[in-house]
């Protein structure tokens, strides 16, 4: 394979530099825009080259050392290399770039971003299990970049210290159960108090095995949740653990019980600043009537009802909102709020408008977006429409198409717009935009 000098132009959501040869795109692993390296190409496909970096002849200002002995190798990770300022900067371009081509449209203001904890934030992980005897035994940890092998990780800094602590016994752990090939995965969720382990077992567990969870878990200070088949076959090992797991927003004086397999966000010190920043976009008033659509656990919902005069919180997921629900009864909040189940890809704007007037929308939908909830907002009479949105995205593209339809209807103009750093040294981009009704 060849040797070239490429100019590195800018970054991709992969933390790979983008240059251009002979008019054509190259991807560059390994390097920074603004740097000049002599690259080893490789595959060439019809619309792209790849290469990877093999000298920098000329090194950003931005790039640092990574903090982990693992980069480059696990796949947790994509953009230590890069000064976590800067990071977030490409990822604020991302979000640019998404609405000003897909959406065509700019946002008449760019919301500062949302920072948090770099390393040890990473409060959601799904760790691969592998029994590989030729390393030694068992391997807990993430995917290596680029391929199916568990990375030989013995810590891991972006998931919290004690956690990172565990890798090694829980390596130990495994290797001594009765059928170690027989776990591919361990889920993790850490909660304010306790630590949730949900284990992906193919075979039946021994008592002996159970013994040795169980003696695990209080060395650990962890809970265990089985998974023997299905989704619907997880369980605490032991029931009375059924309720421990759990997240606070003491900004409103809420705890939030969830379960492992629940959906919350990974950055729980982010997910305060974001659900604060959310409401003070909504401006809620004590009259307000508001929706939060694909409302999760009511992630949303409850401190919205803590401002608001009534909240109505709609998702997909019956076991969500149940669980929802009963956390509004816990806090006092059942007569502020209220659940649905339905399928939001579905609605159209006789189901928005049998819902009645809100005078505030959120809306955090999954990486799929919300565009039958938006071409339902832009048939609604002007009268009708809820006077502001705030949309939390974890897709861009997806944001800046919905955000086309809202705007580009006329119905809605675009205030604000801006990134939240949910997932530091990853391409994953989280972003929250404001609209007004026009």
């Amino acid at each position: 394979m060849t040797l070239e000098v490429l100019d590195i132009e800018s970054l991709d959501l992969e933390a790979r530099g983008i240059a251009r040869r002979e008019g054509k795109v190259v991807f560059v692993d390994g390097a920074l825009p603004g740097e000049r390296v002599l690259a080893r190409m490789g595959r060439s496909k019809p619309s792209y080259d790849t290469a990877r970096v093999e000298r920098i002849l000329r090194t950003s200002s931005q790039r640092v050392d990574p903090p982990c002995p693992y980069f480059g190798v696990c796949g947790g990770c994509a953009m230590q290399h890069l000064e976590p300022a800067a990071q977030v900067a490409v990822k604020q371009r991302v979000l640019e770039d998404a609405l000003a081509h897909i959406g065509k449209l700019r946002s008449q203001r760019i919301l500062p971003p949302m920072h948090g904890p770099a390393l040890g934030y990473r409060y959601r992980a799904r760790l691969s299990v592998r029994l590989v005897r030729k390393k030694g035994g068992v391997l807990v940890g993430f995917r290596e970049r680029r391929g199916s092998y568990v990375a030989d990780m013995a810590s891991c800094l972006v998931l919290p210290p004690h956690v990172s602590d565990m890798l090694m016994p829980l390596r130990h752990l495994i290797a001594t159960l009765s059928k170690p090939d027989r776990i591919p995965q361990i889920e993790l969720a850490v909660g304010d108090t306790v630590t949730a382990l949900l284990m992906r077992h193919m075979e039946p567990l021994l008592d002996s095995d159970i013994d040795l969870l169980r003696d695990f878990a209080q060395a650990h200070n962890v809970c265990w949740w089985l998974q023997p088949k299905g989704p619907d076959t997880v369980h605490p090992l032991d029931p009375e653990d059924v309720d421990r797991l759990a997240y606070a927003l003491p900004e409103f004086g809420l705890r939030m019980p969830y379960r492992p397999t629940d959906f919350t966000q990974v950055n729980h010190a982010i997910n305060q600043v974001l659900v604060s920043k959310a409401l003070s976009l909504l401006d809620v008033q004590p009259q307000d009537r508001v929706a939060d659509l694909f409302c999760g656990l009511g992630n949303f919902t409850l401190p919205l009802a803590t401002r608001a005069a009534q909240v109505t919180g709609v998702e997909g997921s019956a076991a969500l909102t149940d669980r929802a629900s009963d956390a509004a009864k816990r806090h006092g909040l059942q007569d502020k709020t209220r659940f649905a189940t339905l399928n939001l890809f579905e609605v159209d704007v006789a189901w928005l408008r049998g819902l009645g007037h809100f005078d505030r929308m959120l809306i955090d939908p999954p990486r799929e977006g919300a565009e039958a909830v938006a071409r339902a907002l832009v048939a609604l009479t002007p009268d009708e429409r809820p006077r502001r949105i705030v949309y939390v995205s974890c897709s861009p593209g997806t944001l800046a198409r919905d955000a086309g339809i809202l705007v580009n209807e006329g119905s809605y103009s675009l205030a604000g717009a801006g990134v939240v750093n949910m997932f530091p040294h990853t391409g994953h981009v989280e972003s929250i935009a404001v609209f007004e009704a026009v």
